[in-house]
């Protein structure tokens, strides 16, 4: 079976849509209908039934799918064996990250490594936790730098994680509150502004909060952006969790005040994840090693907060 077809084949099952798959793997939807109907033809049975909800597996289909991304992860396993057998570290490297890493954190430590390793074309994506981590199940980013959820969920045995710093999660409230300090209780009657459920710091409050037996916090709006969240409580329509640097410099300019946290948890570990591979492909080989000689910490969580803090304009 040819790889681009079964490249093209898992696209399809990914969107369940002809269109998005042929701007996945970039090709015509022509083209991947075509590139389909060879591999139908091949196997001799049909892959996919159209329903209202999008194009669905059949159970040749679904048989199928394991398969084809175990052969894929062999061919790149094949293509960096290669690479490694001539010596080569020049190559791609995709690198996913949340945005909030990826603007606050990554970009110097990227730009070293990059003039260490000039033959390395890296690119950058940024997208949610649960996104990164389809994207590198899927083989669309070599790398992932996000939050770390611990005990959320079993692990994934597919991929292999490495702590890289503690980032201090801190409270942020509207200008107006001069309090540096609220206890549990006292937060339950104030309205909070935030991420998504799933998210590290929305499942710190939530928790949180359970364990004291106060239900829920009362939520005036969630964003999924940690600049939207910031500004809506600069505005006053509430409280908030972000990590630390993603407010550094909002907390210079005055614009919200910070309140400790009173949970049990005040920090999020930052992980890089990467999937396990018989053989590392040089470039993201490089990477793991620079990130293990030379990543820096972020900022410690014994930090003392500031009382106030600015949502950059």
């Amino acid at each position: 079976m040819n790889p681009r077809l079964l490249k093209t084949f898992l696209a399809v099952a990914q969107t369940r849509n002809v269109t998005r798959a042929a701007a996945e793997v970039h090709l015509a939807q022509s083209s991947v209908s075509d590139q389909i109907q060879a591999l139908e033809a091949e196997l001799g049975a049909s892959l996919f039934t159209r329903s209202r909800q999008g194009l669905e597996l059949t159970p040749a289909g679904e048989a199928l799918k394991p398969y084809a991304e175990q052969l894929l992860a062999l061919a790149d396993d094949a293509r960096a064996a290669i690479d490694v057998a001539k010596g080569e570290a020049a190559g791609r490297l995709a690198i996913g990250a949340l945005e909030t890493i990826a603007s606050a954190k990554l970009p110097g430590w990227l730009a070293d490594f990059q003039a260490a390793h000039p033959d390395i074309d890296i690119k950058l994506k940024t997208a949610g936790s649960g996104e990164l981590l389809r994207r590198l199940g899927d083989g669309e980013i070599d790398v992932a730098f996000c939050f770390d959820r611990s005990g959320a969920s079993a692990a994934d045995e597919r991929f292999a994680r490495r702590v890289v710093g503690a980032e201090p999660l801190v409270l942020i409230a509207p200008p107006g509150e001069n309090r540096t300090q609220l206890d549990l209780a006292e937060l339950a009657e104030k309205r909070f502004v935030a991420t998504e459920t799933g998210c590290v710091y929305r499942a710190m409050v939530d928790k949180a909060f359970a364990e004291a037996g106060l239900g829920g916090p009362k939520l005036a709006a969630e964003a999924g952006s940690i600049d939207a969240i910031a500004g809506l409580v600069a505005a006053g329509a509430g409280f908030g969790i972000v990590p630390r640097l993603a407010v550094a410099a909002a907390l210079d300019r005055g614009e919200v005040a910070e309140i400790t946290w009173p949970g049990p948890v005040r920090s999020a570990d930052l992980v890089m994840i990467w999937r396990r591979r018989r053989v590392q492909p040089p470039p993201l080989k490089a990477l793991l090693a620079a990130a293990g000689e030379g990543f820096s910490s972020v900022t410690p969580a014994d930090a003392r907060p500031r009382h106030a803090v600015s949502f950059p304009s």
